[in-house]
């Protein structure tokens, strides 16, 4: 996988995902500087571990013909000053949309920390992945 990054300048940059093509922005937040008109570095990793745990729970919800469609999450991102860094991620997966029974979620509950952005963050990162079921 490889994608492309350019520096359009005014604190954003243009990614590309190089396999589709299909690009994002980021740009600085306002309490770093920036305009915070589009999602910042670390917001994208928030976003990552969020989108990942959903995307793994999905990978074991078919493979058991489970049907998660509907199913959200939203994170919540908080920083820390010396060294600027991610301190807390608390995730929050909202099941109720879904018709899961209680086997089922406990199955899926028990993946939500095996993706592998969970697993790539530093262990300073303190990850709250909770849900609403």
């Amino acid at each position: 996988m490889l994608v492309d990054v350019v520096y359009l300048g005014e604190l954003r940059t243009e990614c590309t995902h190089g396999p589709s093509r299909s690009s994002l922005y980021t740009d600085a937040p306002r309490d770093n500087e920036g305009k915070g008109a589009a999602f910042s570095p670390t917001d994208l990793v928030a976003t990552a571990l969020a989108s990942c745990i959903l995307t793994i729970m999905g990978i074991k919800a078919r493979d058991k013909k489970i049907e998660l469609k509907g199913a959200t999450a939203r994170v919540e991102k908080h920083m820390a000053d010396n060294p600027r860094r991610i301190s807390k991620l608390h995730v929050i997966i909202d099941t109720r949309a879904t018709e899961l029974g209680e086997a089922q979620i406990k199955y899926l509950k028990h993946f939500a920390k095996h993706c592998p952005v969970h697993q790539s963050l530093h262990p300073d990162v303190k990850q709250v992945v909770e849900f609403i079921c």
